[in-house]
């Protein structure tokens, strides 16, 4: 059996997304990139098949799975659409994992089970307008008045930043670029001074929802602090590893649903008297395209296993999200190129994958912050 075998959980977990896609995603998914709107409904249908929640322990109310399931529910849904599965992800591995990993047990119960199963949508708010990759000069702080902690600033870029229920927010309680001076805290959707802002009208990914929060004057008790206070830059890049497995699958899902594609229309698509499957051209960006897919998956799949047992990961995180992250840009690319003509309208698949493709190569760390990641570890 080969070591990264699909177990019978992840069998059946990639059949439920399959019809689950054919059913709930397929019929709308383009009307919905083209109005921008974030399918709310969905992720409730999603939270009643325990995807909303697939790390989360069964006793808060989650799957209970490990990452091997997590990727390939993010991969089968991004197959279908991009959107679906990098909101999902973002979901599962940014707020609700956030909270399951530095949560105390009062925290842990009274919102994971809510966000294991889509009751309540989660955001995480780390990145602003100036501090994309520069994360210690964050300008959003939080004072301590008593019991209470007053939040000030803006977040942007974040999933779910007008229709997350609960959002876990990074602010500075400490001195601008000291790692130890950035507090992580979860804020409720109704606490007064808690706002959504712009919306981001985006080339890729457009039924993910991507906006600004903003805090003016908003009081947050400080039993809504995660781990100790200063602890949340530490806590950030820890999920932020993470992350870049979720990255990874999104990517992968991406490029194998316009691999499939590619392939399905080469076998068809007739040009001086036969398929252009049959033609060098089109064959051997085939072989390429699925040479890469290969290779990146085996990165995501060796990233997971690190993380399912407990290790360090730093490395092999930052390895898979920029190998695959790439590698989706570029089979979406090959994907418009093989479909011609046709590959540049919005009646063949091809074009949305290859607008979706290219966040990947930004979100939670860009390319060349991961290079960077991978250079430092390696320069050890």
């Amino acid at each position: 059996m080969p070591a990264f075998a699909q177990s019978e959980n992840q069998q059946m977990i990639a059949e439920m997304i399959k019809k689950f896609g054919e059913t709930h995603i397929k019929p709308k998914f383009m009307e919905w990139d083209e109005s921008q709107e974030f399918p709310l409904e969905v992720f409730k249908k999603l939270g009643d098949l325990g995807l909303m929640g697939v790390l989360v322990p069964t006793e808060y109310g989650g799957s209970g799975f490990g990452y091997f399931e997590y990727v390939t529910a993010i991969i089968e849904l991004a197959k279908v659409c991009g959107s679906i599965g990098l909101s999902m992800a973002a979901h599962n591995s940014l707020c609700t994992g956030h909270i399951l990993a530095f949560g105390n047990e009062e925290q842990k119960k009274k919102y994971l089970p809510k966000l294991a199963t889509a009751e309540w949508i989660g955001a995480w708010g780390l990145t602003e307008a100036n501090t994309g990759s520069d994360a210690l000069r964050m300008k959003c702080v939080a004072k301590k008045e008593g019991e209470y902690w007053v939040l000030n600033g803006s977040k942007n870029w974040i999933t779910h930043g007008i229709t997350g229920n609960v959002a876990v927010v990074l602010a500075r309680t400490g001195e601008l670029l000291d790692s130890h001076g950035i507090t992580a805290f979860i804020v409720e959707r109704s606490t007064p001074g808690f706002a959504g802002g712009k919306k981001e009208n985006k080339l890729g990914m457009r039924a993910s929802e991507t906006a600004e929060m903003i805090f003016t004057d908003c009081k947050v008790h400080e039993s809504q602090v995660l781990g100790n206070v200063g602890d949340g830059f530490v806590q950030a890049m820890k999920i932020l590893d993470g992350g870049r497995i979720s990255i990874a699958a999104l990517s992968l899902g991406i490029a194998k649903g316009a691999l499939e594609a590619s392939i399905k229309y080469a076998k068809e698509r007739e040009q001086f008297g036969q398929a252009i499957a049959n033609f060098q051209a089109i064959s051997f960006k085939l072989a390429d395209m699925a040479t890469e897919i290969e290779a990146a998956e085996l990165l995501t799949l060796q990233a997971a296993d690190l993380k399912n047992r407990g290790q360090k990961m730093t490395k092999e995180g930052a390895f898979a999200k920029y190998y695959a992250s790439e590698v989706a840009v570029k089979c979406s690319t090959e994907a418009v190129q093989i479909f011609g003509g046709y590959g540049y309208t919005k009646d063949f698949p091809a074009e949305k994958y290859y607008r979706d493709s290219k966040l990947c190569t930004i979100g939670e760390g860009t390319s060349e912050i991961q290079k960077l990641v991978i250079s430092r570890e390696i320069l050890k």
